[in-house]
Order: C-alpha cells, then sequence, then structure tokens
C-alpha cells in the first residue's frame, strides 16, 4: 500500500459513531418505514407526531412528505409551517433549524457534516445548518454542513452552497452565487 503500514488505529477504520448511536438511527428507521414511509401523502400530522415521538421539536402545521429521510429526528427542530418535500434528505448530526414558512423542495440534500480531509486523522465535523423563515432550498438544491440560509433566502434548484446565504436573496450555480434580491413582501403588510 504504497510504503504506508495500515494498523488497526487507522482513522479509517474507527467508527464515527457509537453503538448506542447507531442502534438508535435503526430503531428510527424502522419505525419510519412501517409506519410513514408509505402512508398517504396528506398524513402530514402522522408523520410529525411519528417524528416528535423520536424527540424533533416541531411547530404546528409542517407539511413533512412519506419519502423524506431525516437521519436524526432528535436533532430536527422547525417552527410552524415548515416544509420537507417528497425526496429530501435531511442528514443532520450537527441539528437543523427550520424557520417558520421555510420550505425545502423536493429531492433537495440538506448536508450537516463532512471529514476534515487535511488531517490523517480524517476527522469527523458536524455542524449545524439554519434555515430561516421564509427561505426555500429548490429541488435538488444542495445545503452544506454549517450554512446559515437567512430570512426570506432562495436557493434556486440544483444549486449548491457552502456558504451563508444573505437576506432576502436569490443564488445559483455551482457553488452558488448570489443572483439577485428578492422582494421582501413582508415590508408590503
Amino acid at each position: 500500500m504504497l510504503g504506508h503500514n495500515l494498523n488497526d488505529k487507522d482513522a479509517y477504520k474507527r467508527p464515527v459513531f457509537s453503538t448506542s448511536s447507531k442502534i438508535r438511527r435503526f430503531l428510527w428507521q424502522i419505525t419510519w418505514f412501517i409506519l410513514c414511509r408509505y402512508s398517504p401523502a396528506p398524513l402530514h400530522k402522522w408523520r410529525c407526531f411519528i417524528i416528535s415521538a423520536f424527540g424533533a421539536n416541531l411547530g404546528k402545521n409542517n407539511f413533512i412528505y412519506p419519502n423524506c429521510k431525516i437521519w436524526a429526528p432528535w436533532l430536527l427542530e422547525t417552527e410552524d409551517v415548515a416544509t420537507i418535500g417528497p425526496g429530501v434528505e435531511i442528514y443532520n448530526p450537527g441539528g437543523v433549524f427550520l424557520g417558520h414558512h421555510s420550505i425545502i423542495s423536493q429531492d433537495a440534500y440538506i448536508c450537516g457534516a463532512t471529514h476534515d480531509y487535511n488531517s490523517k486523522h480524517f476527522t469527523y465535523l458536524s455542524k449545524k445548518i439554519i434555515i430561516a423563515p421564509y427561505s426555500w432550498i429548490c429541488a435538488r438544491a444542495i445545503v452544506l454542513p454549517g450554512v446559515i440560509c437567512n430570512e426570506g433566502s432562495v436557493l434556486a434548484a440544483a444549486a449548491i452552497t457552502s456558504k451563508d446565504l444573505e437576506s432576502w436573496s436569490v443564488y445559483g450555480g455551482n457553488p452558488a452565487k448570489r443572483i439577485k434580491k428578492r422582494n421582501n413582501f413582508l415590508n408590503d403588510i
């Protein structure tokens, strides 16, 4: 192996998560699969009940679709009227917060962890993601660890961001760049 001696202290072989964490997530996955995965789309309250039973702190009137994936519901917090659309994957070892009236559209990926690839220990790094009120993560967009999508920000379809998004601004591309300002309709109220 190119002159390198790999042994049992190899960071690439060391588990990142404890056995109890793996068991908890396994129980969650089985529960979601049996009770929610194939539930009719309009049964949002039922899925919110199950997610809350696993420790999520959810606001009222959330819309959570049956074929989304939530890695750890006990690390999910939402305010009222948040949407997790069809096919969305939330990988949230650092936690995810969804503000009121925020939307994560179909097949978007919210990725809350990575590894320090410059370290020989390949250190696992998890960071909280915040999606503020009235933010919209469009279809197939990707939000990376530690990002704050400030109020009213929009991440366009298939865009990828590793940096915070300014309030009431629209971002697109890979890497995402600010395209234009969004009308702050709250000023009209």
